[in-house]
């Protein structure tokens, strides 16, 4: 009687475990992509790419300068806000902002394959309509394994990785260890992998009160890069607030200031 029980035991927690195990699978790009949050009207914007047989708008600052720089936001971010702070930080600086798709006014739906080929055709666009000659790149939080995968595949004058981590499934280990997350997980956004041959000028700015990456996550990227970053730790800032305090910008300023 005892051991039907333990093995009936046994037997629920190993369904109820598949059951959350598939429920993960299932769910979990809604538990990466916050795109609700950052929902836009098109007629709001001013930048367009066509790609892929979509239309992904957003904003640019100072259109068709020599030296731009891509952006690329956090999973939740409204990246139109950053606008003012750009045409204050770099005045001599064409910035294009461009929404994920289904973010802001986009349509169709995030994935890591969809998120890189729409970030390479931004790449493309800004070369070959606008005539950049130096292109440099930032990624914040998510945005940062997007910025390392364009400068693994095009040329990138400077990196900006603003709380980055090392990957996504590293990164998943240290919210979920009791799941096997290298079986479930799809997008992997294996930042470490990306810059492996990235020799160019790197920046990481980093919060010192992270609540969503933790340090250590930060840390493997930081060991793993072939040449070794700058580094700007903001040790009062928070994941969300980085971006607020006066050093962010003026190192900012400095790092990617125009290439002449």
């Amino acid at each position: 009687m005892l051991f039907k029980l333990i093995m009936g035991l046994i037997g629920f927690t190993l369904i109820a475990y598949l059951g959350i195990c598939a429920w993960m699978y299932f769910r979990q790009r809604h538990l990466l992509y916050f795109a609700q949050e950052t929902r836009v009207d098109a007629r709001n914007t001013d930048f367009v790419v066509e790609h892929d047989g979509i239309t992904l708008r957003g904003w640019a600052t100072n259109p068709g300068r020599d030296n731009a720089i891509l952006y690329f936001g956090g999973n939740a971010e409204r990246i139109e806000q950053t606008r003012d702070e750009f045409l204050r930080w770099l005045p001599a600086t064409s910035v294009y902002l461009l929404p994920y798709r289904g973010y802001g006014a986009n349509d169709g739906k995030p994935t890591e394959k969809a998120l890189f080929a729409d970030a390479l055709a931004l790449y493309d666009e800004v070369q070959t309509r606008y005539h950049a000659k130096s292109i440099s790149v930032i990624g914040r939080s998510l945005g940062s394994a997007i910025a390392s995968y364009v400068a693994s595949k095009r040329t990138v004058t400077r990196l900006v990785l603003v709380t980055p981590f090392d990957s996504g499934i590293s990164l998943a280990l240290a919210y979920y260890p009791w799941l096997p997350v290298s079986w479930l997980m799809q997008d992997r956004y294996e930042s470490t992998t990306y810059l492996r041959n990235y020799n160019g000028p790197t920046l990481i700015i980093r919060a010192g009160k992270d609540e969503v990456i933790p340090a250590r996550n930060t840390n493997r990227l930081v060991a793993a890069l072939p040449i070794h970053p700058q580094v700007l730790d903001i040790p009062e800032a928070t994941h969300n607030t980085v971006s607020d305090f006066p050093a962010y910008g003026e190192m900012l300023s400095r790092f990617l200031a125009p290439v002449r």
